[in-house]
Parts: structure tokens; sequence; C-alpha cells
């Protein structure tokens, strides 16, 4: 029986423990083609066995010196892990049923009497290993079949957790998709007109609509269309059977009356046996990226006309140099009567209203000069009730309502003065009737995204409200651009709100417009929070000398022809001696060649190949300590390098006393080489 154990289970091994070699020996060879055979001397050597090895049954000699047989099948009975070993006694003598009884009271399952009878004792044993390797068969069936059960166990919890992650990433699907402006949908290829059969996501967010508003009126979709687009729609719809696939913007009236951007996209999913063919498509809301890019669009065409508008300033500052400079010389020098003084003065008045227009330009172009600093907008607003109460006109009230706890805005307040006061005209010229300016004064927050295209942060808003004509629809993206006006011919410059605009931008805010056609118009001024360290900045007008000055030797450098002669002039009226030069590199030969006839340079800022800056830079290390002043056509004046930073920039259009003045406060004072 023993030599049918399956072949994949190991041989049960058996234990004979005898103090007589020879019994080992025959023993052996009676059982060792049915068992694999260990063999002790002593009952020491078989407790060391056993704490090795495990084994089918043990046989054990009753007598033997030192550690008796009873007395090691006690120990081994004490032990949990061989206690349930057979134990077979081999004995030679005491067959008494007292000593029979004590090795069975000792945990011994038989007795084998010596001399063995071979057949008997193989008999034997072979029941044991028999029990044994069944056992063992047992437990490995056990043991694989709780392997598979762990399996199967551990398989079922893995679907459970595969579930229950695949529900978790459906419902966060389903509530991506509930928070985004996207419908989902499917519909048949040849309904008309369309209604789709089945609709995902948050079609109520998206459109104000339920699904079922759309079974109960079938043409819904098409009557909601924009009038402007609901040709190309319809005609899309009809040609995308062709392609198979679709993609198109338009506007559609949601169920608030305001329309929305959608982008509808769709593509052809063939129908399978039986099944009728299907558009699986996406309406996305697309609103907020068209407002973002109609923004965008109008930043860089402000920008544009900005960076027009401030080289056209530039060139007409030059122009009115020389005019301004022009007549300033005739009336030094030519004496004139009193007819011919009127004239001139209507001449230079009406140069210097080009000047102001130029100042305007140059305030939507954002390159005026300002000198900001923190406003306290209740004193503000308490000096300029007085003035535009003598502005504006008996027909119109002005009411001021400023928060208790309004900030301190940091601005220009020359110019915001100046900005305000257009806005109240601008109200004024809306309202012939006369009506109600409102000027309010609170505090506001920007989030770091909002539709106004400034930087996060604390803004003060002044809020200037009419009752007036207001402004069409499709006028108020273009109120803001320069010569723009809505009044009639020869009423307006159309400069004003392009100077608001242009000041707001520069100075950190801007201007958002709200107008309703016989309401009136609302244009709130946001302006950056004054962190209370500033201060209005003192004003930025030219030095003006007291007394007369030493005659000079300048070397004056301008490449407009118009504005180096009045220029040159001028100097020449202060007695100063003049070299006029058109460029800069004559200008630096020059001094290389005569650096000591010179004592002052007066350049002009924008010039090719050589600005004014790099002029006075390297004029310095031909002739060390050579002072000089820069004259320029942009308001902004020059971003000079650093080691010129103390130079001072004298604007154009300029008169004779503010020349005088810059140079005579020019740093490195002025020491004529020659008296």
């Amino acid at each position: 029986m023993a030599d049918a154990a399956p072949a994949d289970i190991p041989r049960a091994r058996v234990l004979i423990v005898d103090d007589d070699e020879h019994n080992l020996l025959a023993i052996r060879t009676v059982l060792e083609d049915i068992a694999d055979i260990e063999v002790a001397s002593s009952g020491e050597e078989a407790l060391r066995h056993l704490l090795r090895e495990e084994f089918a049954v043990i046989l054990l000699d009753v007598f033997m010196p030192g550690m008796d047989g009873y007395e090691t099948a006690r120990i081994i009975r004490s032990r949990e892990q061989t206690r349930r070993v057979p134990i077979v006694f081999l004995s030679a003598v005491n067959k008494e049923k007292e000593h029979l009884l004590r090795g069975y009271a000792m945990g011994a399952v038989d007795y084998v009497f010596k001399p063995v009878e071979p057949v008997v004792l193989r008999s034997k044993v072979a029941v044991f290993v028999d029990l044994f390797a069944m056992t063992r068969e047992v437990q490995r069936k056990a043991e694989q079949e709780q392997a598979l059960l762990d399996a199967n166990l551990k398989a079922n919890a893995e679907r459970l957790r595969v579930e229950q992650e695949l529900r978790l990433a459906e419902q966060r699907q389903a509530a991506i998709i509930q928070s985004l402006p996207i419908v989902l949908y499917l519909e048949s290829r040849d309904d008309s007109p369309r209604v789709p059969q089945f609709v995902g996501g948050n079609f109520r967010s998206v459109t104000g609509f339920e699904f079922e508003d759309v079974l109960r009126v079938p043409t819904l979709w098409a009557d909601r269309l924009h009038p402007d687009d609901r040709e190309r729609v319809i005609a899309a719809i009809s040609e995308r059977a062709a392609s198979g696939a679709m993609a198109i913007e338009y506007r559609w009236r949601c169920a608030d009356g305001e329309y929305k951007h959608f982008l509808d996209q769709a593509v052809l999913l063939p129908g399978g046996t039986g099944a009728r063919p299907q558009y699986a498509g996406t309406l996305l809301d697309v609103s907020e990226r068209k407002e973002l890019e109609h923004q965008l669009l109008h930043a860089h065409k402000m920008d544009a006309i900005g960076k027009l508008t401030g080289g056209i300033a530039h060139d007409f500052n030059n122009l009115l140099a020389a005019v301004l400079g022009g007549l300033t010389l005739i009336e030094r020098r030519v004496p004139l009567a009193e007819e011919e003084g009127r004239i001139l003065g209507m001449t230079r008045r009406a140069a210097e209203q080009g000047s102001e227009l130029v100042s305007r330009l140059l305030a939507f172009s954002r390159r005026q000069q300002l000198r900001p600093g923190d406003i306290d907008l209740s004193a503000l607003s308490t000096s300029l009730a007085e003035i535009l109460s003598h502005t504006l006109g008996g027909l119109v009230e002005i009411e001021w309502r400023i928060a208790g706890d309004a900030w301190r805005a940091y601005a220009d307040p020359t110019q915001l003065e100046l900005a305000l006061m257009n806005l109240a005209i601008n109200a004024r010229d809306a309202m012939p009737q006369g009506g109600l300016i409102t000027f309010v004064i609170g505090n506001r927050d920007a989030p770091a995204r909002n539709a106004l295209g400034i930087e996060a942060g604390d803004y003060v808003v002044i809020t200037v409200a009419d009752e007036g004509s207001g402004i069409a629809p499709e006028m108020l993206t273009k109120v803001t651009e320069p010569f723009f006006t809505t009044k009639e011919a020869g009423k307006g410059t159309g400069l004003g709100l392009s100077m608001v605009y242009g000041f707001a931008r520069q100075s950190g805010g801007t201007i958002d417009i709200q107008s309703e056609v016989g309401k009136g118009t609302r244009i709130d001024l946001w302006l950056p929070r004054a962190r209370g360290t500033d201060r209005p900045q003192p004003s930025a007008e030219p030095p003006v000398a007291e007394g007369p000055d030493a005659p000079l030797s300048i070397l004056l450098v301008d490449d407009h022809e118009a504005v180096r002669e009045t220029t040159a002039a001028m100097l020449r009226d202060l007695g100063h001696k003049v070299d006029a030069l058109g460029d800069g590199a004559a200008a630096l030969k020059r001094l290389k060649q005569s650096c000591a006839d010179y004592d002052f340079i007066v350049t002009d800022y924008a010039m090719p190949v050589i600005s004014g800056d790099e002029i006075l830079k390297r004029a310095k290390r031909i002739c060390p300590g050579i002072p000089g002043i820069i004259i320029s056509g942009y308001a902004e004046g020059p971003a000079l390098i650093p080691e010129l930073r103390e130079t001072i920039v004298l604007n154009k259009p300029f008169t004779i006393e503010q020349l005088r003045g810059a140079i005579s406060a020019a740093p490195n004072g002025i020491e004529p080489k020659r008296a």
C-alpha cells in the first residue's frame, strides 16, 4: 500500500531507536523499501531527530541505557510537535500485562517483541506509513482547496474593488461633466427638425431649459438661433451627412433671453445590424472664450492705435516746437503793431491748443508723464464739485456718494481731476434738457480672473452715472477709440473717453462702461488702492531760471531741421554761442576734434543710429564733466541709461524760458570756458 503513494508526495520517514546496532541494521533492512529510515542509538539522539524531521512512526526500544523508552515516549508525547506521532515499542522481555499497560500509558500504539518477525513488523509499519501518506494527501488537498478559496475570495474582493472604483470614476466623470459648460447628445441622422434622443451633462445649466422642453417643442433649437447665424447653421446641418462630421459656432438664445456662444461638434456613428446611424456630439458653451477673444482683439486694436497715436504725437510735438519756437522768436525780435500782435497771439493759442490735443493723444496711448500719489478722494470731490458747478451749467444737478470707509486711490491727482471733468462734461452733453449726474466712490476687490483685464487686488472705483440718451450696444466697444464720438459734427473731438481710458490703464486700472439707450450711461473708473506710504508727487514743470546767465558755447544736436534751427535761435537769443548739427555721429566727431570749444550739450533723444542719451554718455567720456540736457518729443520721457538718470529731460514744445531754466538747472554746474 505504501508504494501506491502519489509521486509528488515525499516518502514517509520511519525512526528506529535502539541501543543495539545489530537490531538497527536488521530492522532497517526489513523496512527500507517502504519508507526512508532514520536510526538513533539513544533517547537523546531520537529527540534530536524529532526536532529536525517529521516521521510516520517511531520504533522505540523499551530498555536502553540512560534515557529508556518509557521516558523518551513521555517527552515525545509532551511536545506539541510530536505528540501525535505513532510509537511502537520494541521489547525482548516484559510481556506481562502491567508492563504493556505502562507502555500504552506512555503513548505507545503497539508492541513488537524481539526477536522481530519481519512480516509482522513490515505489515504494522506499512499501516502507519500508508496512514501518514493519506494524511499528507488530505492536508495537501485541503491546502489546495484553501488556496483556491483564498484566490477566489481575493478575486471577488478585487472585482468588488474594481467595480467600486469604476462606479466612483463614473460618478466623478458625471460630476465633472455636470460642472462643465458642455452637453453630450445623440441624435438620429435623419430627424428633422433635429431633436436629440439622449442628452448628458448639465443641459439646464447650459441652456436654461429642461430636456423635456425640447421633446415637447421639437422646433425649439431652430427657433432660438440668432437671426444672423440661422442660415449658416441650417446649411451646416444639411451638409454634415455628406462629410459625416460637423463643427460650427453659433449664438443661441437661452431661457433667460441672453445669447450664448455654442461650439456644436458631431460625428456620425454607423448603425449596427438593424440600427439607424446616429450623430454623437457635444454642445460646448464658449461664451467666456469668445468674450476673452473679444477683449484680446480689442486690447490689440487699442494698443496698435496707441502706438500710432503716440508716434503721431511725437511728430506733432516736433512740429509744434518749431512753430511755437518761431513765434517766440518773432515776438522777441520784431516790433509788432497791435493788429499784428493780435494775429500772432491767435496763432500761438492755436498752436497751444494743438499741444493740448497732443497731450490727449498721449494720454490715450498711455505715454504721458504721470506723477502718481496717495489721493484723498473726499478732498478731491470737494475741490472738483466747485469747478463742476461753474462748468456744467444750471440745468445739471450733481450728487456725490462717498463710502465712509472709502480707501485712498493711487494715481496722478491732476490727471484724475481732468478725467472726471471729461466724464462729467460727457454726461452733461448726453442730457441737453438737464438731469442728474451721480458720482459714487467705493471700494472693490478684483479677483484673480476678471473680465476687466486688471490684476487681482484692491481698487477704488469712481462711478459717474447720468440719465442721458445712452450709447447703442454696437458703439460701446468703440467709444474709447480716439476721435470716435457719438456727438454731432463740431461738438466733440472724440478724445475725452480715450484720454480717460488711457489714463486709467496707465495708472494700473481700467474703465467699465455700461449703457442703455434712453436710460443713461454708467462709467466705472477703477484705480489701484494706495498703500498709505505714497504722497502726491511734485509737479514736473520745467525749471525756470532767475536772472541772466553767463554765455556758453553750446553744441546742439537734433535731426529735425526746423526744431534744430528754432532751438538754436532761442539759444542765441539767450546769449549763447551755438553749433547746430543734425546727427549724433557728426556731434561726437566734432567733440573729438575740439572738446575744449564747448561748455554744454543740448541733444534730441530719438534720432537715427545714435540716441540722445548715448550721445551724452560718449560725450562725457570724450570731454569728462561736460553737462547737457535732453529735449524730447515723447511726453512720457525716455528711459535713460543708469549713468544719466539725473539728466534733465525737456519735453517739446517748450518756451525759451523753460529752455533757459533747464540749462541753468543741469547737474555738473556750468562754468563757461571763456568769458
